[in-house]
């Protein structure tokens, strides 16, 4: 390889992007200048990758040596520095709510607990994670403020706290101030939150530093809020989908400058956080689900729709919609019962292919939890405690069995296993398979609605009261 080449290998890990410059390399044995060329190798795992999973995703052109110093470079480099960005939105990967972790435990007690955080008051929002740094909500109607905070991932140390005045409003007694989970990127976390007079979308840096702050206008609900922001490239999107004036809205992630916004009709408000649908050919799009617009793919780079099915719902839409299956699925609801969960096709925007309904699942359908897929199975967590699990691509019924009473927490899947926190802080464990398996309750000792998040191997629940993190490498908590 002469010195003028860079030879790189590029590694894609689920978002993230991190290069290794060849040219300083010296292995134990010359490198034939003909095996190497300046083209990249282009690695992509969706989890950490072991080293035989490198070795044989380099190129057979390369000699013995060659590839084994560039498996241990690569390996010991990805096991760094895939942790940032496992966890950056309500449900992690693209809403999934799936991790690889294999260091979070089926059953624990209170001693297997690394470290239980207080916090300045309650919320239900889900923790977001970017390295060792956690960022959460908390909120207090009675001082009527909202704090954002970020917390050590290894310690449970408060590193910095933020506190914003907010106006008293109504909402249900079931919600909080605090419960729209943030988004993170590499540079900046993003928080919203709604009073009585605005819905406000800020920006600050990792270090506490304001950056930027957009008034989105009055927001009124008859529950309260709970909107959660997406980062999409340079952009933040968020929905403002209320009881009045409504429109979806992008902005640019370093300014809070407006890229585009798209009105929307006004109907239940929606408390959605959308997803990504890649298509094998065609845009991307934002996936958002509602009573009044039903399920739309939206272009992200100009807010323009792509498809959209309306009459996908006639109720409240509380849940976020999934790809499963290369299906969208998404749920409608109410307090009174009704619930559905439907699967559509998305439409093509390049032929006009319009989005079609593929099937509907009436019985135990879940209102506020989000629906999980795993494979081809697709698991559907009732607020009532009854877990369905159906073929993600036609709904047939697999099983379904109760595990619990009350559920605001959606599921995530974590080594083939499912998670669910339940109202009184039951971690319920459920085998995430094509048959039914209790495998674990694991009690909190204190009520919880919000979902986890995994990152680093560890596992991290908001509860009413603190953040707690399990499992992973035992580290001492900060005093």
């Amino acid at each position: 390889m002469t010195g003028g080449e860079q030879d790189r290998i590029q590694l894609g890990f689920a978002g993230m992007a991190g290069t290794i410059c060849l040219r300083n390399l010296a292995p134990a044995e010359p490198v034939d200048q003909g095996e190497m060329r300046p083209d990249s190798v282009v690695l992509a795992f969706c989890c950490c990758p072991g080293p035989g999973d490198l070795l044989h995703a380099l190129p057979d052109t390369m000699n013995t040596m060659t590839r084994r110093w560039l498996v241990l470079l690569l390996w010991c480099g990805a096991m760094v520095r895939i942790p940032a960005q496992e966890w950056t939105r309500f449900r992690g990967p693209n809403g999934s709510g799936l991790s690889a972790a294999k260091t979070i435990p089926t059953t624990w007690t209170e001693k297997d607990i690394n470290w239980r955080a207080p916090l300045p008051g309650p919320g239900h929002s889900s923790p977001v994670v970017w390295g060792d740094r956690v960022f959460l909500t908390a909120g207090d109607a009675g001082s009527n403020q909202i704090w954002v905070l970020c917390l050590s991932a290894s310690q449970g140390g408060i590193l910095w706290q933020r506190a914003y005045p907010i106006t008293p409003y109504h909402r249900n007694a079931a919600n909080s101030v605090a419960s729209g989970t943030p988004a993170v990127d590499e540079h900046r976390v993003y928080v919203a939150w709604n009073d009585a007079e605005r819905l406000t979308l800020r920006a600050l840096d990792h270090a506490g530093k304001p950056v930027w702050e957009r008034d989105l206008g009055p927001f009124a609900s008859q529950h309260g809020g709970g909107a959660s922001p997406l980062v999409y490239g340079d952009e933040v999107v968020l929905a403002k989908e209320h009881d009045g004036e409504s429109y979806l809205i992008a902005v640019d992630a370093a300014t809070g400058a407006t890229r585009w916004q798209t009105p929307r009709k006004t109907e239940e408000t929606a408390y959605a956080t959308p997803c990504v649908y890649e298509p094998k050919e065609g845009p991307a799009a934002l996936v958002f689900a509602s009573h009044a617009h039903g399920i739309s793919g939206i272009n992200p780079a100009n807010g323009k729709v792509l498809w959209e099915l309306t009459s996908a719902f006639d109720k409240r839409v509380v849940c976020s919609p999934i790809i499963a299956a290369g299906l969208v699925v998404a749920a409608c609801g109410s307090g009174a019962g009704g619930n559905f969960v439907v699967a559509v096709r998305p439409g093509e925007a390049a032929s006009g292919r319009p989005a079609a309904l593929a099937y509907t699942v009436r019985r135990a359908a879940p209102y506020v939890p989000t629906s999980l897929c795993l494979g081809d199975l697709l698991f559907l967590w009732g607020d009532d405690g009854a877990v369905s699990c159906v073929q993600a691509a036609t709904g047939d019924l697999k099983w379904q069995e109760r595990v619990g009473k009350h559920f605001y927490s959606s599921p995530v899947c974590v080594d083939g296993r499912l998670f669910c926190v339940s109202t009184t802080g039951d971690v319920v464990v459920v085998r995430a398979g094509d048959h039914f398996e209790l495998l674990a309750t694991n009690a909190l000792g204190e009520p919880a609605h919000s979902t986890p998040a995994v990152a680093a191997g560890r596992m991290f629940i908001h509860t009413t009261r603190h953040l707690i993190s399990i499992g992973g490498a035992r580290t001492t908590p900060a005093e």
